[in-house]
């Protein structure tokens, strides 16, 4: 196996951390922004990750079960306990706070709500689902990762992305480390990435059309 081999999978996460870092160090004009990310994510999916990428779903009602059910499970809480989210074990120093990254502008712009809503929707369940689920889970297994099947299983793997996973979210971490835990029981249920892919994309279009619906800005970090 050659580095190559993981360039598919990993390529495109890198990108998207590059594009958050730049938004945090040098934030470009809200529709600026927008466009870069999308048009910067589709190029290195379509001309990097397109050769991994498989868009076939095993278990269609299953899997929109899923992605709905983890869209209630990231909400939950909040709606339960209002105040939750802002104790310190949530938002500290380390784990930021749960706060919108839009600005009050591009809130208000159609189309800049528009790319945001297609970066939650389309671009992130690839990026993420080929990062963790489809490389990660199975490079920690063995760095040969290419002679395990996508949802190869080992307790190690599995808790160690569904943390990851969970990190990743920041002050969201707790409902992100019980969406990686369900997401990676899923993989390794179906072993098919067009099945998490879809999962993840009808969590996130759930939770965007919330965010848009409830002004919960917060969930767009």
């Amino acid at each position: 196996m050659t580095r190559s081999a993981a360039a598919p999978y990993t390529a495109p996460f890198a990108v998207f951390l590059a594009l958050l870092i730049l938004h945090t160090v040098r934030p470009l004009p809200d529709f600026a922004d927008q466009a870069v990310g999308l048009a910067a994510m589709t190029l290195v999916l379509c001309l990097v990750a397109r050769p991994v990428l498989d868009f076939r779903v095993l278990r269609w009602m299953p899997t929109l079960l899923v992605g709905a059910g983890i869209f209630v499970l990231w909400i939950g809480p909040d709606l339960l306990f209002p105040h939750y989210r802002h104790s310190t074990l949530f938002e500290n120093a380390v784990l930021g706070t749960a706060r919108a990254s839009l600005s009050e502008g591009a809130r208000r712009d159609p189309v800049v709500l528009s790319m945001r809503v297609v970066r939650s929707v389309l671009i992130v369940p690839l990026v993420e689902e080929l990062f963790w689920r489809g490389w990660l889970m199975r490079w920690l297994i063995d760095a040969d990762f290419q002679r395990f099947p996508l949802g190869a299983y080992t307790p190690a793997s599995f808790w160690a992305v569904a943390v990851l996973f969970a990190a990743e979210h920041g002050p969201y971490w707790d409902v992100g480390l019980a969406a990686g835990v369900i997401f990676n029981l899923w993989m390794v249920r179906t072993k098919s990435l067009g099945d998490l892919i879809v999962a993840h994309a009808v969590t996130n279009a759930c939770l965007s059309a919330y965010v848009v619906a409830a002004g919960k800005w917060e969930y767009w970090l």
